[in-house]
C-alpha cells in the first residue's frame, strides 16, 4: 500500500465491523456484492445477460466549459473502452456500465460537487472526474465515502491521494521535461509560463520554474483566465518579454489566440503546450500557420495514430466514423487502472465493498496499458518519490497525422525531473 497515505487497510478493517452501513457493505451470503453501484441484475442493454452490473459514474465537461472539445471524446472513448471489456466477457461475472450516470460539470467546481452528490449513491466509483479544481471540490467526499475515481487531469496532487487512479506523468514533471528538452535543442536563456490560475496552469508553471532555476534560466509566470477575449494581457506579456520558451497551460481556444496573435505581433520564440492545450481543430483556425512554425505539444502518451496495441484497440473500438482527437486517446488510457483495480478486487481476497476496492488499488504495482504506457506507470504502492512516472513525450504539429501531431521525442525524463525530490504536490492553491 502507499505508506504515505491514510491507512487504506485500516479503512477496510473498519468496514468489516460496519457491515450494513451505506457504502461499506460486505459480500452477501449468496455471493452477490452489496456495495453501492453493484447489482446482480444485468446492465441495461447488457452484452452478457447472465452477468451482474457494476455502475461507474462520469463527470465531465460536456457543453459550455473550456474543455468540452476534449471532455466529449474522453467520455465517448471510455464508453467504447468498457464496451470492449464487456464484449470480452466482463470482469468477474459483471459487465461495467459507464453510460447511465454521466453528468456535465460545466467545468465548475460547484456544479461538479452538485452532480457528484446526485449519483454517488448509485455508483461504485467514477470512471471519470474531469478537471483539477473540479475534482478537488469532491476530494473530501471521495475520501469520506471510500470512492475511487479515475481523473481526467494530471495535477501532481493526485500522486498523494489514495482515492485517485492517475495515469501518466503530471503537469509539473511534464513542464520540467519541456524546459530540459529545449535546453538540449537550443541556446535558451528565458522561460515564461502562461496558464490558468489555480488549475493545471499553476502545476505546470511550478514545474517550469523548478526546471528554469535548475538550468540557470530567467523565469516569468503570467496567469490568464479562460476565453479568447481574456488573452490580451498574456499576449502583451509575451510580445514585450520576448522569452525564448513559453509553456502554455490553457484550453485549446486560448492556445490558438495566444500563439496566433503573439506571432502576428512579431514574436518568434518557441511555444510548448501542456497536454490539455491541443485540439486538432486548431489546424482549421487562423492560427494554424503560427502553430506549425512555433508550437510543440507535450503529452503523457503517443497521439491518436501511434502504433501500440492499446492505440490500435481504441481505434478499432471507436470505428471509422470519428474525427481523430486525443480526447479519445486520453479517455482510453485513463481507463486501464480502473480495469486493473476491478479485476484485482473481484478476483482477489478483498472485502467486496468500496473499502475493499480502495485496498485493491493500494496494492496495484503494475497496470497493463497495452503499450500506451509502460506497465510500471501503474504503480500505486510506496512513496510518490519512488513510484511517480516522470516521463513524457513531445510532438510537433503535423497536418498529415490523424490528430494533427506526431512524436518528435518519445518517452523521456529530463535531468530536472530525474533529480527532483517529490515530497509534495508542486502547486497548491
Amino acid at each position: 500500500m502507499k505508506v504515505h497515505k491514510s491507512g487504506v487497510v485500516l479503512l477496510a478493517a473498519l468496514a468489516l465491523l460496519a457491515t450494513g452501513c451505506r457504502g461499506g457493505g460486505a459480500e452477501e451470503g449468496d455471493g452477490a456484492i452489496s456495495a453501492p453501484g453493484v447489482s446482480s441484475e444485468a446492465c441495461p442493454d447488457a452484452v452478457n445477460a447472465d452477468n451482474g452490473c457494476i455502475y461507474l459514474g462520469s463527470i465531465s465537461d460536456l457543453t459550455a466549459g473550456p474543455f468540452a472539445p476534449l471532455g466529449v471524446p474522453i467520455t465517448e472513448s471510455q464508453k467504447a473502452f468498457w464496451q470492449r471489456v464487456n464484449e470480452d466477457g466482463g470482469i468477474g461475472g459483471y459487465d461495467i456500465d459507464v453510460t447511465k450516470y454521466v453528468k456535465d460539470n460545466l467545468y465548475s467546481p460547484e456544479t461538479h460537487k452538485q452532480v457528484y452528490g446526485e449519483i454517488e449513491g448509485d455508483v461504485l466509483g467514477l470512471a471519470q472526474t474531469l478537471g483539477s479544481p473540479t475534482t478537488l471540490a469532491i476530494l473530501g467526499d471521495l475520501e469520506n465515502e471510500s470512492v475511487v475515481g479515475a481523473p481526467a487531469s494530471w495535477t501532481s496532487l493526485w500522486e498523494f491521494e489514495d482515492n485517485i487512479l492517475e495515469s501518466g506523468t503530471n503537469y509539473c514533471f511534464e513542464a520540467m521535461n519541456n524546459v530540459d528538452y529545449m535546453v538540449e535543442q537550443k541556446d535558451i536563456k528565458s522561460v515564461m509560463s502562461v496558464g490558468f490560475p489555480g488549475d493545471f496552469g499553476g502545476d505546470g508553471a511550478a514545474g517550469a520554474k523548478i526546471a528554469a532555476e535548475a538550468n540557470g534560466l530567467e523565469y516569468t509566470n503570467v496567469e490568464t483566465g479562460p476565453g479568447q477575449e481574456a488573452q490580451s494581457g498574456a499576449i502583451s506579456a509575451i510580445v514585450k518579454g520576448k522569452p525564448d520558451l513559453v509553456i502554455i497551460g490553457t484550453g485549446p481556444t486560448e492556445t490558438a489566440v495566444i500563439v496566433g496573435q503573439a506571432a502576428a505581433q512579431g514574436f518568434t520564440g518557441q511555444f510548448i503546450g501542456l497536454g490539455p492545450t491541443w485540439n486538432p481543430a486548431l489546424l482549421e483556425s487562423a492560427a494554424a500557420p503560427a502553430l506549425e512554425a512555433l508550437y510543440l505539444q507535450s503529452g503523457y502518451w503517443g497521439s491518436f495514430g501511434t502504433e501500440t496495441d492499446g492505440h490500435a484497440a481504441m481505434r478499432e473500438a471507436l470505428g471509422d466514423g470519428v474525427s481523430p482527437n486525443d480526447g479519445y486517446t486520453s479517455g482510453w488510457a485513463w481507463s486501464y487502472p480502473m480495469k486493473a483495480a476491478l479485476e484485482a478486487w473481484l478476483e482477489g481476497d478483498y472485502d467486496k465493498s468500496r473499502e475493499g476496492l480502495l485496498e485493491a488499488v493500494s496494492e496495484l504495482e503494475t497496470v497493463d496499458y497495452e503499450g500506451m504506457l509502460p506497465e510500471e506507470a501503474g504503480n500505486f504502492v510506496g512513496e510518490p518519490n519512488d513510484t511517480v512516472f516522470r516521463q513524457s513525450v513531445i510532438s510537433k504539429v503535423d497536418k498529415k497525422a490523424p490528430a494533427g501531431i506526431s512524436i518528435v521525442q518519445d518517452f523521456f525524463a529530463g535531468p530536472t525531473a530525474e533529480a527532483h525530490e517529490f515530497t509534495g504536490s508542486c502547486f497548491e492553491g
